[in-house]
This record gives C-alpha cells, structure tokens and sequence, in this order.
C-alpha cells in the first residue's frame, strides 16, 4: 500500500525515506533499522512496506510508520536527529507552526520528558534481558558443565563461584558435593544413580546439578559484575 493509500485512510505515516532526508542517513540503513525493530517487536514487515518509484521511475521498497513507530526508531538516533523528526512529525499531525517559539517548546518539554522516561525503562529492563539471554536454554536443572554453557562463563569458574559462596564443597576424593543448606534452598539437586555393578561390588553414583533459581541468581550476579 503506498503512502496516498495510507493517508487517505486517515492513518498519518512518516516514510522511511523522508526518515532518512531527516537524519542524514542513507536510506537502505534507515530500511535495516526498521526491519531490526519490526524483529525485536514481532511485526511483520510487511504490513509496513509501501512502494514508490525512483528517479529511473522504477518500483522501489520503503517503509511507513505511525507515530509510535518513528519514535521507537529514532530513539537509537542522537538528539539532533531525533529532535528534526520529532519536529516534522508535530508538523504532520497537528500542522505545528514551529515559529511559535512557546508552542514548539511546549511540543518538545513533552518528548524529551517521553525520551526520559522510554530511557530510564531501558536501562531499568536491559541487565534483565541480559541475565535471560544467559538462561534462556536452561530447563529444571542441569549439570555444572551445561549450567556454565549457558551462562557463558568457563566451567572451572562456575565450579569455583559455586565453592566460594558455600554452594558446593569438593570431598577428600576431590569429587564434588552439595551442601545440606543448598539442598534445602533448592539451589542444587543431587541426581543418584541405578546401581552400577563395579569391580568392588555395585555402587551408585552422584552428580549435583543446579536448579533454574540458583542458574538465575548466579546470572543476575554475573550482570552485576559481582563473578567477574
């Protein structure tokens, strides 16, 4: 659908073309930015792909975004751009007169307060995200070879983490083991064996595995710097 289509269904866009005019940008990297953010958001891309013809009258692709979108866009932007597209929007939506210097700043005190505001929730969720990236394969519970896999640390480090903070403890055969109190934490589980018949006789065996709460805790830490 192109850009008069989408006007005259009352839905006010701004392309990505004229994005790209607005910040100086190259239009084919304004393209990637969109399809970057309709990923992160799960929207289909082409539910906002509209066509116009280039300077050799050939159908070219771009994009059209409401409000909500532009701004999610441009948020990466420095402030300059940022405050060009902001400007142009207002002139869409409300034909702002941008001579009206009380007006305009009105206009911009309100976005600036929505960037601040949009900033403090990204810093506030972006270590969460990170600690579940680092989780994002673990399930009930798993060894400490898979549990430093997906915490992408070293598992000579998590072994040493997980002693130094009285998880784990190693026996005098250098095997290691599970506190009674981390047990009862439901921060490990010990997986026994079916007996196995050895050489001395049958014998079971042990494997202590961590649980989703500790790999979770551990991760948070990890994004504090705290196991560095």
């Amino acid at each position: 659908m192109n850009m008069l289509a989408q006007f005259q269904q009352n839905q006010k866009t701004m392309s990505s073309r004229e994005i790209a005019q607005l910040c100086e940008k190259e239009h084919f990297n304004v393209k990637r930015d969109c399809e970057v953010m309709f990923k992160g958001l799960k929207l289909d891309a082409l539910k906002f792909e509209g066509i116009y013809l280039d300077s050799m009258n050939r159908q070219q692709a771009e994009y059209l975004l409401d409000e909500e979108l532009t701004m999610t866009l441009v948020t990466g932007y420095n402030i300059v751009l940022r405050n060009r597209v902001i400007k142009r929007w207002k002139e869409l939506e409300q034909g702002v007169d941008l001579n009206n210097p009380i007006q305009l700043r009105d206009l911009l005190l309100g976005y600036a307060e929505k960037n601040i505001q949009l900033q403090q929730q990204v810093a506030i969720l972006e270590p969460k995200a990170k600690g579940l990236d680092r989780i994002a394969d673990c399930t009930n519970v798993l060894g400490i070879r898979e549990s430093a896999k997906a915490l992408k640390i070293g598992q000579n480090q998590l072994t040493q983490y997980l002693m130094d903070h009285k998880v784990v403890y190693r026996d005098q055969f250098g095997k290691i083991q599970a506190y009674q109190k981390s047990i009862d934490q439901k921060l490990v589980h010990v997986v026994t064996s079916a007996p196995r018949l050895c050489g001395s006789g049958e014998k079971v065996f042990t494997q202590v595995k961590l649980t989703q709460k500790l790999i979770t805790r551990i991760s948070a830490w990890l994004e504090k710097g705290v196991a560095a």
